[in-house]
């Protein structure tokens, strides 16, 4: 499997996806499916949640194939 690592922001976030570290547990899906949906595409809307849910999503990972980064200052 090609390594894949992609970005998605809410412009105050950054969600961080890497597939080779997903284990297809379903976690995020099951806990904030407005934001992650592999029925979709893109499949992260980081936008559909606060940037507080999502790094509570986030951190529910165990895999680590989701990380997350803070954007800086948001205005």
């Amino acid at each position: 499997m090609r390594e894949v690592t992609k970005k998605y922001s809410n412009g105050e976030v950054t969600v961080v996806w890497k597939n080779a570290l997903c284990i297809h547990c379903g976690n995020c899906f099951k806990g904030l499916p407005s934001v992650f949906d592999p029925r979709r595409q893109p499949w992260i809307i980081p936008e559909a949640a606060t940037t507080e849910e999502i790094i509570k999503q986030v951190n529910q990972c165990p895999s680590g194939a989701l990380s997350f980064f803070m954007n800086g200052e948001y205005k």
